[in-house]
């Protein structure tokens, strides 16, 4: 068993295109309308993928621990270091750097505030 993909809502689907595959380096696998016309992409490979729908009406993800849902979701890097240079360089702001066994991770928020968090093993 493996997890094939996870779904998101943004905002703008280029920039997030440009962000998860500038940072993560994930390809585009596809990139079309979903059946309700609503512009999508996915991201990743042949085994899994970020998929992305645009948002039909503005709005931010308000992320509640109040409420039950999506908390974050974590990618492994090789260099995290690095990557928290990208997404400075992005406009971005790693926040939250913590280093405890195992690994050191950080976490920022996309523009749609979508909360990431990348690890180093």
């Amino acid at each position: 068993m493996h997890l094939e993909h996870v779904n998101l809502t943004v905002t703008d689907l280029d920039r997030a295109i440009r962000l998860y595959s500038d940072l993560l380096g994930l390809r585009v696998r596809w990139r079309g309308v979903g059946g309700d016309g609503t512009p999508a992409a996915h991201l990743g490979d042949d085994r899994s993928y970020l998929a992305f729908f645009e948002a039909k009406a503005p709005g931010r993800f308000e992320k509640d621990y109040g409420v039950a849902g999506l908390n974050h979701f974590a990618f492994v890097v090789e260099d995290l270091d690095a990557s928290c240079a990208l997404l400075r360089s992005m406009g971005l702001e790693p926040t939250d750097v913590i280093d405890y066994d195992p690994g050191r991770r950080v976490y920022f928020r996309d523009p749609d505030n979508i909360e990431v968090e990348l690890v180093e093993y």
